[in-house]
């Protein structure tokens, strides 16, 4: 009997040799979580295949949900078939009519895994072509042909142990490891382009993130941190489960920086304090590292010497996944994850607010450190904490 499902590839995952099992068992929970919601389904792993079973009516959903799924890197709606010729060349037939109604031409490829079928996979092939050319000729269908070269639907064959699998599309994903297996990392969000970016890519090689945001109210209002609420919604979506969302108050930090040092060294001083902050509560969250969404030479902030006057004011890593990229390929892939929309929107953030006319392009840290002594560091760290909020977004 014919069933519906849908084909799960998880490329890289099948590298990790005597640990792939967790990353496997990691994607297919993530898949799970993808699917709350949905009724009458179920995630079966085999050697080197996830298999969804889902009805037709949810077959949709089911696919735009798990095209949000790290470490899924394609999938194809399947028809499964007996493991006989007939049965598979009746399910070939349904995904050429589905893909081509109005004629076109296709090829037929077989992949025979289990060797006990008693057809090769180049005599399965012809056979199952030749069935479909008797039906379309009997059934007076549309002009079709067979194309070995460059055909406009290909249909695929599986024989498995498990069973005999026909395909004709296969659907992008994500790609990447399951969000979960890389540990956990706090994200600076600053509500602009660039940072949401890096979170999705820290999200794609496996790492669950938290995010924290520097607002200076009465600077910054209520639009800019709805902003950033729902930059930590879209991340959600990516990542499969909520964001927690650290709200830091940052304006009496920023009062006493521009009091007290050089203008042209605000940003860099201002950074640095954010950096401190961040590694506060990254230790008490438990998060390995920090991503940020800086490139070099993207702002005066983002120098060599800024980004090491910068670094040096903490022990934890800061990941830069953007750092090689310029402004169309982030702005690009913003695009690609659904994030550019928002962050366009006119609410400026703490950082563009206090920008000085002239930043220092090529700070130095012992000039840094020495306005710095000015400044009561813990205690103004310690009074913004206190003034913070968390919020759990998704």
């Amino acid at each position: 009997m014919t069933k519906q499902l849908i084909l799960i590839r998880y490329g890289e995952l099948g590298l990790k040799g005597k640990n792939r099992h967790l990353f496997i068992g990691r994607l297919a929970n993530n898949i799970r979580a993808a699917l709350k919601g949905l009724t009458d389904w179920q995630v079966k792993v085999t050697w080197g295949r996830l298999w969804l079973e889902v009805s037709k009516e949810q077959m949709a959903t089911a696919i735009a949900r798990l095209q949000h799924v790290f470490g899924i890197y394609s999938l194809s709606p399947v028809l499964e078939a007996d493991k006989e010729i007939t049965s598979i060349a009746e399910c070939a037939y349904a995904v050429l009519l589905q893909a081509l109604p109005l004629g076109g031409t296709f090829k037929v490829e077989t992949r025979r895994t289990d060797k006990t079928f008693p057809l090769t996979s180049p005599d399965t092939s012809r056979a199952v072509a030749n069935i479909i050319f008797d039906k379309l000729e009997a059934e007076h269908k549309a002009e079709y042909d067979a194309d070995m070269h460059h055909p406009q639907v290909m249909i695929n064959i599986e024989i498995r142990a498990e069973g005999a699998f026909v395909y004709g599309e296969t659907i992008p994903c994500a790609g990447g490891l399951p969000v979960g297996c890389g540990g956990k990392a706090l994200l600076l969000l600053s509500g602009g382009i660039d940072s949401p970016v890096a979170g999705w890519m820290a999200m794609k090689r496996g790492v669950a993130i938290e995010a924290i945001h520097f607002h200076s109210f009465p600077f910054t209002g209520e639009k800019a941190k709805e902003k950033v609420y729902e930059l930590c919604k879209i991340l959600s979506g990516w990542q499969g489960a909520p964001i927690r969302l650290h709200m830091i108050h940052f304006t009496e930090i920023q009062k006493a920086i521009y009091a007290n040092c050089d203008a042209e060294y605000g940003i860099t001083i201002m950074r640095r304090f954010m950096y401190r902050i961040a590694e506060k509560i990254a230790s008490q969250r438990h998060c390995l590292a920090l991503y940020t969404g800086e490139s070099v030479g993207q702002v005066a902030s983002q120098t060599l010497e800024s980004l090491s006057v910068i670094n040096d004011a903490i022990h934890i890593p800061v990941l830069r996944p953007l750092i090689g990229m310029d402004k169309e390929e982030i702005m690009d892939r913003a695009k690609q994850i659904g994030s550019f929309e928002t962050s366009i929107l006119p609410y400026e953030d703490c950082c563009t607010l206090f920008l000085p006319q002239y930043p220092k392009i090529r700070p130095v840290l012992a000039e840094a450190e020495e306005m710095e002594k000015k400044l009561d560091i813990e205690a103004l760290i310690a009074d913004a904490l206190s003034k913070s909020e968390m919020k759990t977004i998704g």
